[in-house]
């Protein structure tokens, strides 16, 4: 196991210098030049090179990609053009909601996702099947801005139920401990705070899981079905195994091989793809924070959230391996074998 660990491990080190070449040559190639941007329209020729060799701009791009890389091995990601802070500082103020956010969304996505396909498999061809077959689809089809427009206008604007934005009233903000303001508002025991924060993060979550939890249900319900098909099934059934033991014990346990790697992956794009409904839900994440810095041409920014969220997509993916790896001890033993 300790092999198949370190095997994958060092399979993420050229992701990640891949994903910073990209970005790093992206930015530079595509973006216009941030020096008028961050200076103004007036800015004279003088000041515009004076910036540009303040901020090293002005050396050769290889030059300027190692000192990026050499920087982030430090943990150091630059500075922003604009607020002149660090822009790991700016985008651990913003993270914090994106992470809570998408944990939100994948533990809706996957509960509700392997549920609907376990049911559609065990009851196929039935109504239930259908019904879960329609959910996947309709998932899968809408648009996330406009189901969050309609999540609004239904139970915010007909049955006032839930807010239509933002993360927490104002006034009930739990001091800044971790950043996510439900584990915040549990060390403070401050319920009320803890309770608000949880009606706010409704809306945002169904919208956002959504797609997850379509991809999670139509795979769940096509794993279950070629698992419930298999010999051993057979033979527990003949067995006299009872029916919720069989699917359980034995059905569930091998179909959610695949499904966890699509949780995986669908956790990593949750956390880079949050923009249309942070923005339609005013959440103060690093989804708009991006596309506002990548419009300024706020080169650091947009460098250290791109390479953060990759390290983090390549993290999830890892522990979706290894837990891949323990629920079929074959993958790590051929994996074994292989070396």
């Amino acid at each position: 196991m300790l092999k198949y660990v370190l095997k994958r491990v060092l399979m993420v080190i050229p992701v990640l210098i891949g994903v910073s070449i990209i970005v790093f040559s992206l930015m530079r190639v595509f973006s216009p030049d941030p020096a008028p941007i961050v200076l103004g329209q007036h800015a004279t020729q003088e000041s515009m090179l004076a910036w540009r060799q303040a901020n090293g701009l002005e050396k050769p791009v290889i030059e300027q990609y190692v000192d990026f890389v050499a920087g982030a091995l430090h943990g150091d990601l630059g500075t922003s053009y604009y607020t002149k802070a660090p822009v790991a500082r700016e985008i651990g103020a913003r993270f914090p909601a994106t992470i809570e956010l998408a944990v939100a969304a994948i533990i809706f996505a996957t509960i509700v996702g392997i549920l609907l396909g376990v049911i559609a498999a065990v009851k196929k061809n039935s109504i239930f099947d259908a019904a879960g077959t329609l959910l996947a689809l309709v998932g899968v089809s809408i648009p996330i801005f406009w189901l969050g427009i309609l999540l609004i206008m239904f139970f915010t604007g007909t049955l006032h139920l839930l807010p239509s934005g933002g993360r927490i009233n104002p006034m009930l903000e739990p001091a800044n401990v971790t950043g996510f303001y439900m584990i915040d508002s549990l060390i403070a025991s401050n319920w009320p705070a803890f309770k608000d924060a949880a009606i706010h993060i409704i809306l945002p979550a169904l919208t956002l899981g959504m797609y997850s939890m379509a991809i999670i249900t139509r795979m769940t319900r096509s794993t279950m079905l070629d698992t419930l098909g298999q010999d051993y099934i057979r033979t527990a059934r003949a067995k006299g195994i009872t029916e919720t033991k069989v699917i359980t014990k034995h059905a569930l346990r091998n179909s959610m091989i695949p499904v966890t790697t699509v949780i995986g992956l669908q956790f990593g794009s949750l956390l880079g793809g949050a923009l249309l409904t942070e923005s339609v839900f005013s959440w103060p994440g690093i989804g708009k924070f991006t596309v506002d810095s990548i419009l300024k041409s706020d080169f650091p920014i947009v460098q250290g959230i791109v390479l953060l969220v990759a390290v983090i997509f390549v993290l999830v993916n890892l522990i979706a391996d290894l837990i891949y790896a323990y629920l079929d001890p074959r993958i790590k033993y051929g994996s074994k074998k292989e070396g």
